[in-house]
């Protein structure tokens, strides 16, 4: 497998800097200095991947369960049940039907807030009609006492129209943690020039709803006329994360940019975050689609990448498991096929390096429960970050 290669090279690459152009940050600190005074001890060279459960195939999201078992999603449209010792068993009825092609399929996976006495799982996936269009879609369903299936499964929230293009679906899923209510991306599908800037129409959105599927009736889109009811924000391109800052409460988010412009935003009711009127990134034939990195109205990301990493999950780091590394973030890169550990001050991104390299494409990044980083890579599983 491509782990074992990965952890031969883990030396030669762990102390290499990026060859990405990360535009609006600042030079990685000197972490030697930083060290020295107590501020920082652990360097990426300590850090040695270990497979916690192996797949072979797309693990799209993941979620630890209250006893710290594991629930994934296959994008294929499995459901799976993974327990300590990484053995997995699929909940094979009630999981509902996916598109999956291209970018679609069994995508985000959520616990509710109360699964320890509801057991509802929150799903978002391409949810397909009889002409092999899709759209992205949230529903949840019980977790059945003997965990063979999802009961009453429903549909919660349906973007639409459905479309036959096969990418931008977004799908990542948090709970908000001041209001309760679930917030999710969906991504433009491929219709920049009408849907992102427009309330009437759904994608290229973040949304709001509460647990049931109801509108809160503080949504900032409730008295616009015509508009989607359940939109937080707008301007986005291919959101692909959602995460909350464990001290603010603030909901931070990952989009794609075409080539170049990935984005990190902190995500707030009302805001415009631009695209495509706006945008670091151009074509993927060469050529511009604006002239724009900014404008009044529309939020500036609180930090881009040129060129693309293609930024799939992210997680704050917590815990004392990664000394000195407290507060900041850990991204995945599907271009890269590593993790991104960024380094923040504050909202101020002052620096960036590559923990793993080379090893698959990282679809999502959770701290565990044991206080250790977790992702999944394509081709791999699931892997844990451990420090020697």
């Amino acid at each position: 497998m491509r782990y074992l290669a990965f952890f031969c090279l883990l030396a030669l690459t762990a102390c290499n800097t990026s060859t990405e152009t990360t535009s609006n940050s600042t030079p990685v600190p000197d972490r030697a200095a930083a060290a020295a005074e107590g501020k920082m001890s652990l360097t990426p060279a300590a850090i040695k991947p270990v497979v916690a459960f192996e797949y072979e195939d797309i693990l799209w999201g993941f979620r630890f369960l209250p006893d710290g078992r594991m629930i994934a999603t296959d994008k294929a449209g499995k459901l799976l049940l993974i327990d300590k010792e990484g053995a997995a068993t699929k909940i094979t009825e009630g999981v509902p039907a996916v598109k999956n092609v291209g970018q679609g399929g069994l995508l985000d996976v959520l616990l509710s807030n109360n699964f320890a006495t509801d057991r509802m799982v929150y799903l978002s996936y391409s949810l397909p009609d009889a002409q092999e269009n899709a759209s992205t879609a949230i529903g949840r369903g019980r977790l059945a006492d003997d965990e063979a299936s999802l009961e009453n499964f429903e549909i919660l929230y349906e973007a639409g129209p459905k479309t036959d293009k096969p990418y931008h679906y977004g799908s990542r899923m948090q709970w908000g943690p001041q209001d309760g209510h679930l917030y999710f991306t969906i991504g433009d599908r491929g219709n920049r020039d009408d849907n992102p800037q427009d309330s009437t129409r759904d994608h290229g959105k973040v949304y709001r709803i509460a647990a049931d599927g109801s509108i809160p009736n503080d949504n900032p889109f409730v008295s616009t006329p015509g508009a989607k009811k359940a939109i937080f924000s707008f301007g986005h391109r291919n959101p692909q994360s959602l995460s909350i800052h464990p001290e603010t409460g603030e909901i931070w988010e990952t989009e794609h940019g075409p080539r170049g412009g990935d984005e990190i935003n902190v995500i707030e009711a009302g805001k415009n975050y631009g695209w495509p009127v706006v945008s670091y990134g151009i074509n993927y034939s060469g050529t511009q689609f604006t002239q724009k990195v900014a404008q009044d109205g529309m939020e500036p990301p609180l930090h881009y990448w040129v060129p693309s990493i293609a930024p799939s999950g992210m997680a704050f780091i917590t815990g004392d498991k990664y000394p000195g590394w407290e507060g900041d973030l850990v991204v995945g890169s599907l271009k890269f096929m590593r993790l991104q550990h960024v380094q923040l001050d504050g909202k101020n991104v002052i620096g960036e390096q590559k923990l793993i390299n080379n090893m698959g494409r990282v679809r999502d990044v959770r701290m565990g429960p044991d206080g250790y980083i977790y992702a999944s890579v394509e081709g791999e599983g699931i892997v844990r970050l451990e420090v020697e």
